[in-house]
């Protein structure tokens, strides 16, 4: 920290944007930090006028990494754009694609010519992924001819494999133990493949499931059946009160209309996401491949591991391979860019 500023890098990871600091230069103490970055962020205010957020949730994360004997540490903060609220109860797989960049260009892993491997443990749940980032001269090569939906343009790919997705906030794939449940008189199916999920067939709550996010949050009524729902979800999730959490993520599935897997609308919670997230993503597909789940009949048959996940501004692909009704691999493809290098000064303290 100098004359009050901080150091940090302002990154797109996937279909996200977020600030991401070295561990060392926030406050070691939760409470501290996470005061210090609503400041940072400019919450709690829907426009996060005084502050680097976006004024949405995509655009109001915050990824902290830490370096290890066996690679990196990531720390994901959701902070709320108009409450004074930061959260680290989820993974975020679209800021995890910038971390591996990160980390190089602080030097906490070694630059390898062509390609450089970075082990990320994901403290929020335990979980490790490894990224492989593309390298040129010791520095990370950004451009590339790599393009993911709800991103304009290509960039460099940013290969990431997951270890150990299932159960990773919930303690199983299925924490209900069951394929499908009915949680306030809807059908659904709770899975946590790396994010806890429950998705809902369209049907049940009375639309296609093809609406745009602009339609979907305007239908008062649907928002409090999910809302319900998520409240409801939440214990039988294992996941406690989930009253001021931000998951279980809700997400509306619906026969794909573009040569997908599935159609997805997702709730994070409460605004309705225009793409999805990574690891939202692995769920969904992961309730796509398991027997039993609310996706059959509706979900369309892959071919192979890799499905292509329908959202609002294209698909997201991930490769889920299922043996015995266990994950034994999840992977995908992202791409990150670097925005800004410098110095962030927060709003002063009340």
């Amino acid at each position: 920290m100098t004359d009050g500023g901080i150091r940090c890098m302002l990154m797109r990871g996937g279909t996200s944007k977020g600030a991401y600091f070295l561990a060392d230069d926030l406050p070691q103490d939760p409470s501290e930090r996470d005061e210090l970055l609503l400041r940072i962020m400019g919450s709690p205010d829907i426009r996060q006028i005084d502050g680097i957020g976006g004024a949405h949730p995509l655009t109001s994360k915050v990824g902290v990494i830490s370096g290890n004997d066996n690679g990196v540490g990531y720390l994901f903060l959701q902070v709320v754009v108009d409450e004074a609220r930061v959260s680290s109860q989820q993974n975020c797989g679209n800021i995890l694609a910038g971390v591996g960049p990160f980390a190089i260009e602080r030097g906490l892993v070694p630059a390898t010519e062509g390609l450089t491997t970075v082990p990320i443990r994901m403290l929020n749940t335990g979980g490790v992924a490894t990224a492989q980032v593309q390298v040129n001269n010791g520095a990370v090569i950004y451009d590339g001819d790599t393009s993911i939906d709800g991103v304009p343009g290509t960039s460099a790919p940013v290969v990431i494999d997951f270890d150990d997705t299932a159960g990773s906030s919930c303690g199983e794939l299925l924490p209900t133990g069951h394929a499908a449940d009915v949680i306030e008189n809807l059908s659904v199916t709770c899975i946590d493949n790396g994010m806890p999920v429950v998705v809902i067939p369209a049907a049940e709550l009375g639309i296609s499931g093809a609406e745009s996010p602009e339609q979907l949050e305007g239908l008062d009524g649907v928002r409090r059946q999910l809302e319900n729902l998520r409240l409801a979800a939440g214990p039988a999730m294992g996941l406690g009160d989930v009253t001021d959490a931000t998951v279980p993520k809700l997400t509306i599935i619906s026969e794909p209309g573009a040569g997908g897997v599935v159609r997805t609308r997702t709730f994070i919670p409460h605004r309705c996401h225009t793409s999805i997230g990574v690891l939202g993503a692995a769920s969904v597909a992961a309730a796509a491949a398991l027997p039993g789940t609310v996706a059959d009949g509706i979900a369309r048959a892959s071919e192979g591991p890799r499905m292509a996940i329908e959202h609002p501004t294209g698909a997201l692909e991930v490769e889920v391979e299922v043996n015995g009704g266990n994950v034994t691999r999840t992977a995908v493809v992202r791409t990150a860019r670097k925005l800004f290098d410098g110095t962030v000064y927060p709003r002063p303290a009340l």
